[in-house]
């Protein structure tokens, strides 16, 4: 499949990236202290967002919560990509934060998907040190997710919640994640726990971005029946897919010219409406033990035994998305 990224120059882009990034990470990740503070620009009428710079560890990081006007079913996870920040995700937070889900984004370097960082948030959250903010009560079940490198790092944070065992940790959620390195497979592994825990992914298409889908291996490694899904099109023109899914889709109306560039495109409506179905979906059913079956297939191999909403992506001659592969 052709990729638009790919006609730019490799090099040139991943310098701007490098630079940018390297600032955001100086700057997000030792803030000043301040106390909480609504998020600007957010609206919802069942939940709220709130700013707040916490201590991790013994250092302060500006931090995004969502939680539901209702008693949250867990905590997510929602951790940004590299050289993007929380508020990249705010309205795929607030969709999760509608399904009664609280959402937690740290803002932070992401290079390499800071494993150090992870180690340390991951044996907070095991400790249940962390504090939200406005009085909120931390939620016992956990769930955690993360676009790109901040997926690596997620995948990071899981395993040390698993390894400290953690026993209301439910799983993973990630969005079109990039393996930094050969611990991302250790990392996914140890929170499937043999496929009895859940790893699932919304990809976007194959693209230098995000490194021709290097976490298809990982995921294909955990012996799950179902995955995840790969958004393709939006729709298609005659035989020609058209409005190609992006690897910014997860940040959708909260991208800037720094994501579109990076990723050689920008996301659509449609696909960024779907991913957050899914993901929000996703989490309710990982935190409550529900399974909503539209959203799943029993047997990524087999379409017919994927639910209703699944189905009318992968299925029939012109499809809009893709299973990802579990073997």
């Amino acid at each position: 499949m052709k990729v638009i990224f790919n006609r730019r120059p490799r090099r040139i882009v991943a310098t701007l990236v490098a630079a940018v990034g390297s600032l955001v990470g100086s700057v997000v990740g030792v803030p000043a202290a301040h106390a909480a503070t609504s998020c600007s620009n957010y609206s919802s009428a069942t939940s709220t967002c709130v700013n707040q710079s916490i201590s991790i560890g013994g250092t302060s990081y500006s931090t995004d919560w969502y939680f539901p006007n209702t008693t949250p079913t867990a905590l997510m996870l929602a951790e940004h990509g590299f050289s993007r920040g929380c508020g990249n995700l705010r309205g795929t937070s607030k969709a999760i934060a509608e399904k009664g889900v609280a959402v937690l984004c740290i803002n932070a370097s992401m290079t390499g998907g800071n494993p150090t960082l992870a180690a340390t948030v991951g044996d907070a959250l095991s400790a249940r040190t962390i504090t939200p903010p406005s009085g909120h009560a931390l939620p016992v079940n956990y769930i955690v997710g993360g676009h790109s490198a901040g997926g690596h790092f997620a995948s990071a944070v899981g395993k040390r919640l698993a390894d400290n065992g953690y026993a209301a940790f439910k799983g993973a959620i990630l969005f079109d994640p990039v393996a930094a390195n050969s611990s991302f497979t250790t990392n996914l592994q140890a929170i499937s726990n043999g496929a009895t825990r859940p790893v699932l992914s919304i990809a976007a298409r194959p693209a230098t971005i995000n490194s021709s889908n290097n976490s298809f291996g990982a995921l294909a490694s955990l012996g799950a029946g179902f995955v995840g899904i790969q958004l393709l099109w939006t729709g298609y023109s005659g035989t020609s897919g058209t409005g190609a899914s992006c690897h910014v889709d997860v940040e959708g109306e909260n991208t800037n010219w720094l994501g579109t560039l990076a990723a050689g495109c920008s996301p659509t409506t449609t696909n960024t409406a779907r991913l957050r179905d899914f993901a929000s979906t996703w989490a309710k059913d990982l935190a409550t033990g529900a399974h909503t079956t539209t959203h799943y297939c029993t047997d990524s191999d087999t379409l017919a035994t994927c639910g209703a909403t699944t189905y009318s992506l992968v299925g029939g001659t012109l499809p809009l998305a893709a299973v990802i592969p579990n073997s």
